[in-house]
């Protein structure tokens, strides 16, 4: 169990970061949705022991983590947003290096690493160097270095962004099969991969978490509350002045607007909840999603 207690950062000229974030990650994959700039990347920073955050504190499976960084980072494995690599060298030769410096012995390094190849469908490209990658390519190595000595805490930063359907597929894939052992914390501001992958999500904005709970159980709450209509391009801007417009959709020439209401909208007809509509009904009741236009 990570848990997070009253976890606030505030950076030079007064951006709140993280404001009083109080937060319990089980095992499994757990989902962190926010838009660009809800403080997820400085959460995960602060969780990997990377920052200090002004006050709070931070544990994970008895490790006081802001006392014992150093304990932490023996269980923890970390795929940031950017990260880079020794240039001209060979992905396995990059992975074996690592694999020292996570005090795993030399007599291990070849088997876990060729492992880690074949897992993340790396073995072919094992001996091409790792900063000529393709972005998919790069994703799949930064995964493998993460999984490096079976982390006990899996921390993977907008893991698809940029990526492919079938990489996205092949990533998600990986995730899931970590995640029935690991504490996995996948941030993102991907719906689908949320929804998809994760048994518990949070969702923040500004520096503070809004709503937690089970996907399921979250879009249930919005049972009879969700409307929808296909409406002409013109009508859009009218609609979204008379209601609670919490997404729009091009089909077929038209839009299809999806409303929020506690009582049937003239003309509109019942909607089956998505997460997605959790998640813009929750940044439009903080006066966030203004962040996602």
């Amino acid at each position: 169990m990570l848990k997070l207690t009253g976890v606030s950062k505030t950076y030079s000229g007064g951006v709140q970061a993280l404001q009083d974030i109080y937060l319990d990650v089980p095992k499994g994959m757990f989902g962190l949705l926010g838009p660009n700039g809800a403080g997820k990347s400085t959460l995960m920073r602060t969780i990997a022991t990377l920052q200090q955050p002004d006050q709070g504190a931070i544990t994970f499976d008895g490790i006081n983590i802001l006392q014992d960084k150093t304990a932490l980072r023996r269980t923890l494995g970390y795929l940031p947003q950017e990260f880079g690599a020794y240039p001209r060298t060979a992905a396995f030769t990059m992975l074996k290096y690592l694999a020292a410096l996570k005090g795993i012995h030399s007599s291990q390094q070849q088997q876990v690493v060729e492992n880690l190849l074949v897992k993340t469908n790396l073995w072919d490209a094992r001996n091409k160097s790792v900063d000529n990658f393709s972005g998919g390519m790069k994703q799949r190595y930064g995964i493998a270095q993460a999984l490096l000595g079976n982390p006990a805490l899996l921390i993977v930063d907008e893991p698809t962004a940029g990526l492919d359907p079938a990489e996205r597929r092949r990533f998600q894939n990986i995730l899931a099969e970590v995640g029935e052992e690991t504490v996995v914390i996948l941030s993102t501001h991907i719906v689908d991969d949320v929804r998809e992958l994760c048994s518990q999500v949070a969702i923040m904005g500004r520096g503070r978490i809004l709503k937690v709970g089970e996907p399921l159980q979250l879009m249930r709450e919005l049972n009879g509350r969700l409307w929808t209509q296909v409406v002409s391009r013109d009508e859009v801007a009218a609609m979204r002045a008379r209601y609670t417009v919490l997404s729009t959709r091009l089909k077929a020439g038209a839009m299809e607007i999806r409303v929020l209401s506690d009582t049937p909208p003239e003309h509109m007809q019942p909607a089956t909840p998505e997460l997605e509509d959790v998640y813009f009904s929750t940044l439009i009741s903080h006066n966030l999603k203004d962040n996602l236009e």
